[in-house]
Parts: structure tokens; C-alpha cells; sequence
């Protein structure tokens, strides 16, 4: 038996529903998952209080927060400003995540369109911010995110030497868009769960071709091309025992969700695991 089915609550919330966390009461109820990772949008900022009220009377099982992403974004870009702002919301996402019961923060450590430009602004951050997840008491995921310049599976390794108890949240769209999820399997990298590097995965599909950035749509599994026997066969050889977040995009663009899309999904991942 592996660890817990999670639903990303991004794949739930967006821009046609306006990124509305209340939406969550309801749609709660409606899935077949094991809990939620909470995903952070900038519009929260400014109702923080809010949210904070909402999950402490929700009470949503939330063991994973994903940082809102335009964190990683600021420290890309670089500057005293920003990367001091990036620090700031970083800390309020800590507080986000502690109010919700998570144990763990996924991280986009690098982004946007200046994405891994100057990545020496991104690995240099990184302790700064390992220290405050550290002080709240959160286990820091930086995440696969895709490149434009170079390659996430680069940055990782690269993260590793800098860092050598650094942890991962492995995402297959992201590797499969880079065409890097068979690097998983060889033994160069076999580090990576060797040493315990990868804490937690994001099972995806994509559709795309190599770095394909038209089509880098979250997709779900069976709608893309990423193969997931192997992946599966992997990670149980590994014996990995942690957990799956599920992030396809379930909303269409009059921002009602498919539920039954989604559980289809869980049972999928269920069926896979052995669980």
C-alpha cells in the first residue's frame, strides 16, 4: 500500500470561477480522493484573512500546499524588490500552509517567462527559503518546473550538489515535455529516489512534442502520450510510499467542474498502486 490520492484544488479552481476557494464546500463532497493539495493564487494576498477563516472553519484535509507561483517568477527576474517580495510571500505562503494542517510546500523555484534565464538567482535562494519552510515546520518540494533556457532535470542535479538533502516533487508533464520522464529509470539518477530525494509526484499527462509550449496543458492520464505502465512499475520497484497529487484541469470555460472526470482518475491511480 502506497501513501494518499490527492486532488490539486487547482484543477478545480480558475479563472471562470474566479479562483474561488469558497467553491471548495461543494466540491469537496462531490470527490473520491484522499485529500487536497491547496494551490495559492496571488488574488488571495489581499483577502488573506479570509482564507484563513475559511480553512480553519473548512477544515479540508490538506497534507500539500503548492506556492503560488509567481514566487519563483520574482527571483527569476531578480532585483532587490522583487526578491525581497518573492521572500515576503514566501513566508505568507508558509503561514498559509500551517493554517491548513499541510506538512509539505511544493515549490516552482524557478518561472515565467524569464523562467531559468539566471538561475544562479534561483539556486541562490533556495536556502534562505529551506530555512523559513524549515522554521514552520514544512517539509520544502521544489518541483520539476519547465526551462526555457536549459532543463529542469539539470537544475535538480544541480540542486543536489549545492544542496545535498534537498527534496523534489517529481511531475511526469513536466519531465514528459522535456522528454525527460524515462531519465527516471536509469541508474544515472538513480539518486534520486536512492537517497530520498523525490518526497512526493504530480501525475499528469501531456500531449505535447519536445517543449511544445502550444500544447503544455495539464492533461489526464489516458488523454496524452506519457506512458504510465513503466512509471507505475517504477515507483512501486522503488518502493515508494508516499503520495499522488492529480492536477488535470477539470473546469471548462463557464468554470463548472468535472467530478467524474476526476474520480475516474483517482480510481485509475488506485488500480496502478495496488492501493
Amino acid at each position: 500500500m502506497m501513501g494518499h490520492i490527492l486532488c490539486s484544488t487547482g484543477a478545480l479552481l480558475g479563472r471562470p470561477n474566479g479562483w474561488d476557494y469558497r467553491l471548495l464546500t461543494a466540491l469537496v463532497p462531490q470527490l473520491q480522493c484522499d485529500g487536497y493539495e491547496l494551490m495559492i493564487y496571488r488574488d488571495w494576498y489581499a483577502d488573506l484573512d479570509g482564507l484563513l477563516g475559511f480553512l480553519a472553519q473548512a477544515k479540508l484535509n490538506i497534507p500539500v500546499l503548492h506556492c503560488e507561483k509567481g514566487i519563483g517568477e520574482s527571483l527569476s527576474i531578480g532585483g532587490e524588490e522583487l526578491t525581497a517580495k518573492a521572500f515576503s510571500d514566501f513566508e505568507c505562503n508558509c503561514r498559509i500552509a500551517c493554517a491548513a494542517g499541510a506538512d509539505r510546500l511544493v515549490l516552482h523555484l524557478w518561472g515565467g517567462h524569464a523562467s531559468d534565464g539566471q538561475i544562479e538567482n534561483n539556486l541562490n535562494a533556495y536556502p534562505a527559503l529551506r530555512e523559513t519552510a524549515d522554521r514552520y515546520c514544512l517539509d520544502l518540494l521544489v518541483e520539476n518546473v519547465v526551462c526555457n533556457r536549459e532543463d529542469p532535470m539539470k537544475h535538480l542535479c544541480e540542486l543536489r550538489q549545492l544542496y545535498p538533502d534537498v527534496h523534489f516533487v517529481f511531475d511526469t508533464k513536466m519531465a514528459a515535455f522535456h522528454s525527460q520522464l524515462e531519465l527516471l529509470y536509469q541508474p544515472e539518477y538513480d539518486w534520486l529516489w536512492q537517497e530520498g530525494h523525490i518526497r512526493h509526484y504530480h501525475v499528469n499527462d501531456y500531449g505535447g512534442g519536445h517543449m511544445d509550449w502550444q500544447n503544455l496543458r495539464t492533461l489526464p492520464i489516458g488523454e496524452g502520450h506519457v506512458d504510465f505502465a513503466p512509471f507505475f512499475a517504477f515507483v512501486r520497484q522503488t518502493g515508494y510510499a508516499g503520495d499522488f497529487t492529480v492536477e488535470a484541469t477539470a473546469f471548462d470555460q463557464t468554470g463548472a467542474v468535472d467530478t467524474e472526470m476526476l474520480d475516474r482518475q483517482f480510481r485509475l491511480i488506485r488500480e496502478k498502486i495496488g492501493g
